[in-house]
């Protein structure tokens, strides 16, 4: 099936602007998770061997997931949970409505797998999505929501952006991934400096304390952060029970054709792999088994998905792989797994 994808599917879809393709992909889907005929079909051909694995206090049927940006106003879970992920991330949601930053700002490079986004967190805000999820859970597997600040909030009110948000969405995730690494808001990744970032976990870490169950954080972190804030990143996180995703996309250029230097916006796919692989790393010695971590950056076959869960991740995450390999991209990778023996394990 990934084949007929790649062959056929994918040339008719990349003959249209990226981000017109993938609006209708999530239209699409949105049409077919209301029969459950389809539903059921798009699960007898995902199917898979599953690896149960257990991480921050949630069972996953297997370690691989959707990561945010692909579904962010959470419209369309239930489809999605039927092409073999042992989880999903949705979002990134914001507290209010915005539109984004100007067209275009989704751009691939087809020859080297790659993608540039610039999106802004375009999105329906966080009660449109709380609406939305209302409709369509529970699933079978875990959901979560990556959490972003609104363009137009300050740093300094950034905490109460985050919190207000999180309020609103609390009751529909599994888990929560705070999103501070995007580079297409403005001075969004400053907030990975110690007080800064202290400022806006605490807050969110006291509500959920209160809450009847206290439900798993990550944070989301950049590839490009210089060796003492990945390190006073991390042990923020860790000395909070913070779970980290690492990472996020990369402003860096690194193997670009020259026409496409000077664009702005992350660079995430294939291209993105060997530096997100190298903060994985650095990340996950930093944690040393302390708290969850998930890998997210070049996921695009079963060896690269394998390599994150053997460099420390104890879950993974694919996005623009879906766009190149196709839906049943999870099916393949579980299907390798499967081919060199691999065991799960828990955290």
């Amino acid at each position: 099936m990934g084949f007929l994808y790649r062959k056929l599917v994918r040339r008719l879809l990349f003959g249209f602007n990226p981000e017109l393709a993938h609006n209708a992909a999530i239209r699409s889907a949105g049409v077919l998770q209301s029969f459950k005929l389809a539903n059921l079909i798009t699960e007898l051909l995902s199917k898979a061997k599953d690896f149960p694995v257990s991480v921050a206090g949630l069972k996953f049927k297997n370690p691989v997931g959707l990561a945010a940006g692909f579904d962010k106003d959470c419209e369309v879970p239930k489809f999605l949970s039927r092409l073999g992920f042992g989880f999903l991330e949705l979002g990134t949601v914001t507290l209010r409505p915005q539109n984004g930053n100007p067209k275009p700002r989704l751009f691939r490079i087809s020859e080297k797998k790659a993608l540039i986004n610039r999106m802004g967190f375009n999105n329906a805000g966080a009660y449109q999505a709380a609406r939305s999820l209302e409709r369509l859970l529970p699933l079978d597997i875990p959901v979560g929501i990556n959490i972003g600040k609104n363009a137009d909030c300050s740093l300094a009110l950034a905490p109460k952006n985050y919190l207000e948000a999180l309020k609103i969405l609390y009751p529909y995730g599994d888990y929560f991934a705070v999103n501070i690494s995007s580079p297409n808001t403005l001075q969004l990744r400053e907030l990975h400096q110690k007080e800064k970032l202290e400022s806006l976990l605490d807050p969110m870490l006291d509500f959920a304390s209160g809450q009847k169950i206290k439900k798993p954080f990550f944070i989301k972190i950049s590839p490009d952060l210089e060796a003492s804030e990945l390190e006073s990143a991390v042990s923020t996180a860790v000395s909070r029970g913070f779970g980290l995703i690492a990472s996020n996309t990369t402003t860096r250029r690194d193997g670009l054709p020259q026409r496409w230097q000077n664009h702005e916006g992350g660079l995430s796919g294939a291209l993105l792999k060997k530096l997100a692989d190298q903060i994985l790393k650095k990340t996950a010695m930093l944690a040393a088994g302390r708290v969850p971590i998930i890998g997210v950056g070049g996921v695009c076959d079963g060896p690269s998905a394998i390599k994150k869960l053997r460099l420390g991740a104890d879950l993974v995450q694919v996005y623009s792989g879906l766009i190149y390999e196709g839906p049943f991209l999870v099916k393949e990778i579980l299907e390798y797994m499967d081919k060199i023996g691999y065991r799960g394990g828990a955290r």
